[in-house]
């Protein structure tokens, strides 16, 4: 074991080996590094009685090290899914509009917390508030990282020590096994479940208020629905019994659509606007999501209470930076005017795509195939919004699907080299077929699929 170890070549040595020449891309220090952390596993396992690494596994290891940190893990990639907001490639894509709108604010310095007029320190949340104000008639509003922590700083804010009442047909989970019992938990506050799964009456609510009740919250079932015999209450119910015992009423609705524009499929929806105007104190939504912007936390409601959260001590570990300050105000001008919204905000121009232009993107990608020789098929397939929203609403669409890929490759294995490549595409595997959803893809990425897969199945 000894004569092994000491056969484990010196890092001086491994740094000057021929195999590695192209890593001094990077510096000496990251080669040093990840030589050491290699030469160390090799330690590790002929300690534990492995045999030691053949000298071009050694060096392979130690350039995916160096690639490992020094190369970028976040990739610019294709959404061929038909998912239009995918949770696992950051949601809602902003776009060219966005980007040129913030280009010049992000690239340079700006007046993030500099008031203008008054020559002084100004307030980050000003730049946002108002267009947030106007769009949803809310009487303010203040905006952090996420939706999760908007729900947790209201209820710590309002409800650190005492009783928060919820449904327990809305004890959701969202993504990454985040539950708002959880939440609750973490937030100092007790939870209170009332009713049952699929059915809780107003006097449900009613009867589990006490002096120790502070808010009754209801959450949005964003990402999963309920049908058969089901009951809840109604938010103008809620309200009353709020204002009767002198309680916060909370309304987590999670997706974030702030009004529903003309022609989009999203009648069953909730949005922000319509619900503002029922009394509620407090609304918290993604921004993220049926928005279509950047990721963040937006609450809006009776300006004495946004007062409160925008002076608690959790804003200054929760508020938002420049490039979310930049993004959300850009998106939301989008919503002064339904078609600036459709034309500039990509998923509400995907969500808007009818079948006549599904079916010329599917022609369009079907006929860049065909001219490489890659044999396919437009197919029937089913989109989806996504993202934790609208779980019941189904988008008929169209998918092309690769035919007679060859036996050595086969789908699985085509489906990984696409998600291998520096940009990577991710397709759809069912039921041992590769297929492309258009519903998700933008027009000007067609060519670049269409290579792509010719080259993969070429080599």
């Amino acid at each position: 074991m000894k004569q092994k170890l000491r056969n484990i070549p010196s890092v001086d040595r491994l740094v000057n080996h021929s195999g590695l020449k192209e890593q001094k891309d990077f510096s000496e220090n990251l080669l040093t590094f990840a030589i050491r952390k290699v030469t160390a596993k090799e330690r590790k396992s002929i300690l534990a009685g492995g045999a030691p690494f053949k000298e071009a596994g050694r060096i392979d290891a130690i350039k995916r090290e160096c690639k490992k940190i020094g190369e970028n893990s976040l990739k610019p990639m294709i959404n061929a899914t038909g998912v239009v907001l995918h949770t696992n490639l950051s949601r809602a894509p902003l776009g060219e509009y966005v980007l040129q709108e913030i280009s010049s604010i992000i690239k340079g310095y700006s007046n993030l917390e500099f008031d203008l007029q008054k020559g002084k320190r100004g307030q980050r949340n000003d730049h946002i508030s108002e267009l947030i104000k106007f769009i949803t008639n809310a009487e303010d509003a203040v905006v952090v990282n996420n939706n999760a922590a908007a729900v947790m700083m209201i209820l710590k804010t309002f409800a650190d020590g005492g009783e928060v009442i919820i449904s327990r047909g809305e004890l959701i989970e969202i993504g990454g096994s985040f539950r708002i019992p959880d939440i609750m938990r973490a937030s100092g506050a007790k939870m209170v479940e009332v009713g049952t799964t699929n059915r809780t009456r107003i006097s449900d609510y009613e009867n589990a208020i006490t002096k120790n009740t502070k808010v009754i919250l209801k959450a949005h079932k964003s990402n999963y629905y309920i049908g058969g015999y089901t009951e809840e209450a109604k938010l103008d119910e809620l309200v009353k019994l709020a204002e009767k015992h002198d309680l916060i009423f909370f309304y987590d609705m999670g997706s974030g659509l702030l009004r529903k524009p003309q022609g989009l499929p999203l009648e069953d929806e909730p949005d922000v606007r319509s619900t503002i105007k029922k009394g509620i104190d407090l609304v918290s939504f993604s921004g993220d999501k049926l928005l279509g912007g950047p990721q963040a936390g937006v609450i809006c409601g009776k300006s004495a209470l946004i007062s409160k959260l925008a002076k608690a001590p959790m804003m200054r570990a929760l508020r938002i930076g420049k490039l979310t300050t930049a993004g959300l105000s850009a998106v939301m001008k989008c919503y002064l005017n339904d078609e600036a919204l459709i034309s500039n905000v990509p998923i509400f121009e995907m969500i808007n795509r009818d079948q006549i232009e599904l079916n010329e993107l599917a022609e369009e990608l079907s006929s860049e195939f065909n001219k490489l020789g890659v044999k396919n098929k437009i197919v029937a397939s089913e989109a989806q919004v996504g993202g934790g929203t609208l779980p019941n609403l189904k988008m008929e669409s169209k998918a092309v699907k690769i035919e007679n890929i060859p036996e050595k490759l086969s789908e699985k294995k085509l489906f990984m080299k696409l998600l291998s490549l520096e940009r990577p595409i991710l397709a759809i595997l069912r039921e041992g077929n590769l297929l492309f959803d258009v519903h998700s893809i933008f027009e000007k990425d067609i060519n670049f699929i269409a290579e792509t897969v010719g080259k993969l199945l070429a080599n």
